[in-house]
């Protein structure tokens, strides 16, 4: 198997290049930064990349950001990233379509080379590598963009007998509370929801119940 490693380090492109040699995994190129692995995967259509996140000249996200590029003009290079922080954002645009021959680990979590190796070459026969940290804070994050997770259990309940149909009243009573109660919760429901303030309370609603419905 060939690889191309991208890190700005010197002495980390040379001890992965030696740590893959025990994988029998031949590194055809070593480079610093996003133009030259652009040209690198281009030059040699390796059938791994191992891409560090942060590189020249901002040293932010240059690295997933080539490793999203290689994804769409090259698909069958397979992809491991390495990092020392969970990207979320550009974690989240590298799997959104597809997990095959794709890897994201933490530098300061790979304590054993043989598991390494092992990971590389399940991701470049088509499998997925992924660190549990980088797997929690994705969760973490689709929850928080999903509004009906801000919701209480009590307000999910009210939105669900919502979508019933049920009035005020019918959801007071069918939760044995009071309508001021459900009033309260329903107010709460479309602010959390992100639902204008300045609709009519009705039309607030039925969007509510549509996006209940969508979930």
């Amino acid at each position: 198997m060939r690889a191309v490693i991208a890190d700005d380090s010197v002495l980390m492109r040379e001890g992965i290049t030696r740590i893959l040699a025990e994988g029998e995994i031949d590194v055809v190129a070593g480079v610093g930064d996003a133009a030259a692995l652009l040209e690198a995967v281009e030059t040699h259509q390796p059938e791994l990349a191992i891409v560090d996140v942060r590189m020249p000249p901002s040293y932010i996200d240059e690295g997933l950001r080539a490793a999203i590029e290689i994804r769409r003009r090259w698909p069958m290079v397979a992809l491991v990233v390495l990092s020392q922080f969970v990207e979320e954002r550009y974690a989240s645009e590298l799997l959104a379509e597809n997990t095959d021959r794709v890897g994201y680990l933490l530098k300061d979590r790979i304590s054993d080379v043989g598991e390494f190796i092992e990971a590389l070459a399940r991701v470049a026969d088509g499998g997925t590598a992924l660190d549990p940290q980088v797997v929690r804070q994705l969760l973490a994050r689709s929850r928080r963009a999903d509004p009906l997770q801000r919701l209480t259990s009590r307000e999910a309940e009210v939105l669900a007998l919502m979508a019933e149909g049920r009035s005020n009243t019918a959801i007071a009573q069918a939760l044995v509370i009071s309508a001021r109660a459900v009033e309260k919760h329903v107010a709460s429901i479309f602010i959390k929801l992100d639902l204008p303030p300045d609709t009519d309370h009705y039309h607030r609603r039925v969007m509510a119940v549509v996006r209940y419905l969508n979930s």
